[in-house]
C-alpha cells in the first residue's frame, strides 16, 4: 500500500486519465444497462450477450497466454456470486428500475455492505471515519425510499437492485479472502458463468433473441426490418459495451490508475458514478429530477468519497506503523484486508 502510494506520484496526469476513464465506463454502464432494460431484449438475452462476448475474447488468452485452474472451487463459487447472481439481480433490475436510482444503490451500498460482509467473515476493526461515510451514504438512501414510498413507486426493481448490490459486495469479500487476482477474476467471471448459464438460456429462459435474429446478424440483411434492425443494433450496443468495455477496458484502466495514482485516489475518483450516471440518466431518459434526488445524489457521492479516501489513509498510516514497530499481525507478502477491500469497492468489475 506505502510503496503503490510513493510510485503514485509518478505520472499523476496519465493515471488519473485512466482513472476518469474508468469512472466514466461504470457510469455508462449503468445507463447502457438501463437501456438495454427499455429495449426488447431479455434481462437474460443480456446477460447472454455480456458474457458470451467476454468469454469469446478472453478465453483464448486464458488458454495460450495467461492459463491458470479456471475451475479451481473457490473461483467457481465465486463466478457464482460476482456474476451469474449478480448479473440476474442487477439486469431484472434495470427492467423496472429508473437509472438514477440505480445510479445511487449500486455505487452507495457497496461501501455500506463490504463494511458489514469484512466485519462479519474477516473480523476487521471499522475506523470512526469510514463509518461515518456510510452513515452519510446511509441518509441519502434513506431519503431516496421515504420518497419513493411516499409517492407508492417503490417497485421490485430496487430491491433487485439492493441484491446486485449484496451480490457484489460479498464477491468482492470473497476476493480478498480467498487472495483472488484481477486477471484470474475477470477470466473466470467470463468463462465459468458463459459455461454454466448458456445452456440453461438456450434450454429454458424466456430470450427475445431466435436463430433468425443471429442469421440476419451474421448476414447483415437485418436493415430491411425496422424492428429486428433496432434489436440488433441494441445487441451489439451491449455487447461492446457489457462484454468488452465494462469487463475488459475498464479493468485494464482501473489497475493501471491504481498504480500510477494509488487506491486512495481511485477510490476517491469513483465517487463521480453517482453523479454522472444519475444527472445522465435524466438528460437521456427524461427521468424525473427534484430536489430529493439531487439531494441524495451528492449525500451517495460524499459519502462514498469519505468511506474510501479516509479509510484508505488510515489503513496507510496503520500498516506503516506496525512495520515501522515490526507487528507481524498480517503476513508482509499480502495486501491488507482495508486496502483491497478499498480497491473491490471503487471498481465494479475487479471489479471488475
Amino acid at each position: 500500500m506505502v510503496n503503490r502510494e510513493i510510485t503514485a506520484n509518478n505520472h499523476p496526469l496519465k493515471g488519473y486519465l485512466f482513472a476518469m476513464t474508468a469512472v466514466l465506463i461504470w457510469s455508462g454502464f449503468i445507463l447502457v444497462s438501463r437501456q438495454g432494460g427499455l429495449s426488447a431484449l431479455t434481462a437474460y438475452d443480456i446477460i447472454a450477450v455480456r458474457y458470451l462476448t467476454c468469454a469469446a475474447i478472453l478465453t483464448p488468452v486464458w488458454f495460450w497466454l495467461k492459463p491458470f485452474n479456471l475451475f479451481n472451487p473457490k473461483l467457481i463459487i465465486s463466478s457464482l456470486i460476482g456474476a451469474l447472481l449478480y448479473a440476474l439481480f442487477a439486469f431484472n433490475g434495470f427492467q423496472t428500475t429508473p437509472a438514477s436510482h440505480t445510479a445511487i444503490l449500486l455505487p452507495g451500498l457497496l461501501p455500506i455492505l463490504v463494511a458489514l460482509f469484512s466485519a462479519g467473515l474477516l473480523k476487521e476493526r471499522l475506523q470512526w471515519t469510514r463509518l461515518a461515510g456510510i452513515a452519510i451514504i446511509s441518509s441519502g438512501i434513506a431519503l431516496l425510499f421515504f420518497q419513493q414510498v411516499a409517492s407508492n413507486q417503490l417497485t421490485l426493481g430496487h430491491a433487485w437492485v439492493i441484491m446486485a448490490g449484496v451480490c457484489w459486495a460479498f464477491y468482492s469479500v470473497l476476493l480478498t479472502r480467498w487472495q483472488i487476482n484481477p486477471w484470474q477474476a475477470t477470466a473466470s467471471l467470463a468463462i465459468i458463468t458463459c459455461v454454466i448459464y448458456l445452456p440453461v438460456y438456450i434450454l429454458f429462459l424466456p430470450k427475445t433473441i431466435g436463430l433468425d435474429t443471429l442469421m440476419q446478424l451474421f448476414n447483415g440483411t437485418y436493415d430491411t426490418d425496422v424492428a429486428q434492425s433496432s434489436l440488433v443494433t441494441e445487441i451489439l450496443r451491449q455487447a461492446i459495451y457489457q462484454g468488452i468495455l465494462a469487463t475488459i477496458i475498464q479493468m485494464l484502466c482501473y489497475v493501471q490508475a491504481v498504480k500510477l495514482i494509488g487506491p486512495s485516489n481511485m477510490g476517491s475518483m469513483m465517487a463521480i458514478v453517482p453523479i454522472i450516471s444519475g444527472l445522465g440518466a435524466v438528460l437521456i431518459f427524461d427521468e424525473a429530477f427534484n430536489s430529493v434526488l439531487l439531494i441524495t445524489l451528492i449525500l451517495v457521492s460524499l459519502g462514498v468519497w469519505l468511506a474510501n479516501r479516509k479509510a484508505t489513509n488510515l489503513s496507510s498510516n496503520r500498516q506503516t506503523h506496525h512495520s515501522n514497530n515490526r507487528k507481524t499481525d498480517q503476513p508482509t507478502n499480502q495486501p491488507t484486508v482495508q486496502s483491497t477491500l478499498t480497491l473491490e469497492e471503487g471498481n465494479p468489475h475487479a471489479i471488475r
